[in-house]
């Protein structure tokens, strides 16, 4: 299936080699292969941007004919298999009549947008702005006569807004040497060289030059080109802007900064400048029966999830044909930016976190100051914070003066939380201290405490032991619906241990549970759990087969309860009882419950 091998190589490419599998060690290695763009560092202190999908698959919606797509709607032309001949004939009444480029601009602004990008071509080879390279644009296909990027270029650069384009380099399904249409072009009699020649490079070398400096060029889905010829490419366009930062989707690893898949956030902090992209409902382009959009305070947890990581978040915006935002990404977005006036001293221009995540959230740093995102406070309202070294000077609620009550012991800060915290989506407490405070954000003990409802410890964060290895999987519920799962796999005899590091600050009675997938091919098995000298025994459980344009179905296994009598460092190790040739299951993540 094309779209199949392409996500692969998309993949490949896109991700850069630092995923390759073998994790945590390769997460944390530095993504970078060159030399970093001397312009990367405004990039680095963004940390929010906009994304923007909008085309000719904007005025179908998701709808083709007598039939409703879900997912992707920029994809529609290609999973409806629609002969360009018949798609080019949507332009004929493509007219965004109420695009304001001033209003979209302000609320980027309002919504405290750090960059934008839009997508000048994507797959459907149709260009949204005024080019001489092709007539199939919106200046000379539709009736809308005029340059929407042109506008919206400048109203971005009056707010003070990094603009940049998305730009499909490889796939182009309206032309006859592009790539991905093979329903009407035979892929063996393509030439991909003069594709590029003659339409990709010459459009983009007009993106470079006729919109003012750019901030971004924001390539995707590479192809047809060997390393040394996209290198070329990249050397031809430097040229014209050399102050334009490239991602990685230009291919062989030859971008300036890294972008994740669709949907991803690395588990751990990423050296390096990098950006994980989401939707903000189900789909990049606009699909007019997808309503389940992310709430504010999905966002704000996901933007500060990310920060914690060291990287950016682009969230996307589709808008419809007429050129109107959806009314709940205006909505939700400005409710973000809101958060942001009184928060973003802790995203814009921070760190990843010096502290690893925490039952009760993440953090972000400065220099000498650390920044706790409280996401769930402890029942008791004490607020532990471990691994804080450097001696503390205050703590205050951010964007107060309000002191708070703090202790700083040897191996952590205690802060007592107000009775009603000021956001129950995210409250960020700053922490001023003195010296240097160590990066432990690479530990992997996890706080376990009868102060939260419960615990997740992410799989990665084991100890593999014999064959046991960490894998990254990604797989999709419906067109375009990339999730990716780092897993514990490849165990499959008892020398093939997972060992967690925990440090329990409460006694009491903790039940054990187990997120898994357990495909067919892998046979029930018996299996045990080890806690404070108690062993729990168990038999897997079947959850269904596993393909890459499947979903991946997950159970949560109660294993059993233990009892643990005094707090303070603890193990605990999952492995087969026996030795067999197929693999045990492939682990998510532990959950632990405080017994009620």
């Amino acid at each position: 299936m094309l779209v199949k091998r392409l996500f692969l190589l998309g993949l490949a490419l896109v991700s850069a080699r630092a995923i390759a599998q073998d994790m945590p060690d390769m997460w944390t290695k530095g993504a970078a292969t060159q030399k970093e763009h001397p312009n990367l560092q405004w990039f680095k202190d963004a940390k929010f941007g906009l994304f923007i999908h909008w085309g000719l698959y904007s005025k179908l919606g998701g709808n083709w004919k007598d039939s409703s797509y879900y997912g992707s709607g920029e994809w529609l032309q290609y999973r409806a298999q629609i002969p360009a001949a018949e798609y080019e004939q949507v332009a004929d009444s493509f007219n965004p009549v109420d695009f304001d480029a001033a209003q979209w601009a302000q609320t980027a602004k309002d919504a405290g947008i750090g960059y934008m990008v839009i997508t000048a071509k994507h797959h459907e080879g149709f260009s949204m702005y005024d080019s001489k390279v092709s007539d199939f644009d919106i200046m000379d296909a539709s009736p809308y006569k005029k340059d929407p990027m042109k506008a919206l270029s400048a109203a971005c650069k009056a707010q003070g807004i990094p603009f940049g384009f998305y730009y499909s380099q490889f796939l182009d399904w309206h032309e006859p040497n592009g790539g991905g249409n093979n329903w009407d072009f035979d892929e063996k009699k393509k030439d991909y060289l003069r594709y590029y020649r003659e339409k990709s490079v010459p459009q983009l070398k007009e993106l470079l030059t006729n919109y003012g400096p750019l901030g971004i060029v924001w390539f995707d889905m590479p192809g047809g080109l060997t390393k040394e010829q996209t290198r070329q490419m990249i050397d031809s366009l430097r040229t014209l802007q050399p102050g334009c930062l490239f991602s990685s989707r230009v291919g062989h690893d030859l971008g300036d900064y890294r972008d994740f898949g669709d949907s991803e956030v690395p588990p751990v902090p990423i050296p390096g400048a990098w950006e994980s992209i989401y939707t903000h409902n189900d789909s990049w382009g606009f699909i007019a029966h997808d309503m389940n959009f992310k709430a504010p305070g999905e966002i704000i947890r996901l933007l500060s999830n990310v920060a914690s990581k060291g990287g950016n978040l682009m969230l996307n915006v589709g808008p419809d044909g007429t050129g109107k935002w959806p009314a709940y990404s205006v909505q939700y977005l400005l409710a973000t930016g809101k958060w942001l006036k009184q928060y973003g001293e802790s995203i814009y221009g921070t760190t990843h976190g010096l502290i690893p995540a925490q039952p009760w959230g993440v953090t972000t740093a400065k220099k000498q100051r650390l920044y706790l995102h409280v996401w769930t406070p402890p029942a008791n309202g004490m607020l532990r914070v471990p691994y804080m070294k450097a001696k503390v000077t205050s703590v205050t609620l951010l964007g107060s003066t309000t002191p708070v009550k703090w202790k700083q012991l040897p191996e952590e800060l205690q802060v007592q939380l107000p009775a009603t915290l000021p956001d129950t989506r995210n409250t960020v407490l700053l922490v001023n201290y003195t010296g240097t405070q160590p990066d432990y954000s690479g530990e992997r003990t996890q706080t376990v405490s009868t102060q939260y409802t419960q615990t997740e410890i992410p799989a990665i964060w084991a100890q593999t032991k014999g064959q046991a290895q960490n894998k990254l999987l990604t797989y999709s519920h419906y067109f375009g619906d990339w999730k990716h799962d780092n897993c514990a796999t490849a165990i499959r005899e008892p020398a093939d241990e997972l060992v967690f590091n925990l440090q329990v600050q409460d006694p009491g009675d903790y039940k054990i549970i187990l997120e898994y997938a357990c495909t067919d091919k892998m046979p029930v098995r018996e299996a045990v759990v080890q806690m404070v000298g108690q062993q729990l025994s168990f038999l897997t459980l079947r959850t269904g087969e596993y393909d890459i344009n499947k979903p991946l179905l997950y159970i949560q296994h109660a294993a059993g309860i233990v009892k643990v009598t005094q707090p303070g460092s603890q193990t605990l190790s999952i492995k087969p009882m026996t030795a067999a040739g197929t693999e045990l299951f492939w682990l998510r993540k532990v959950i632990l419950q405080p017994v009620r």
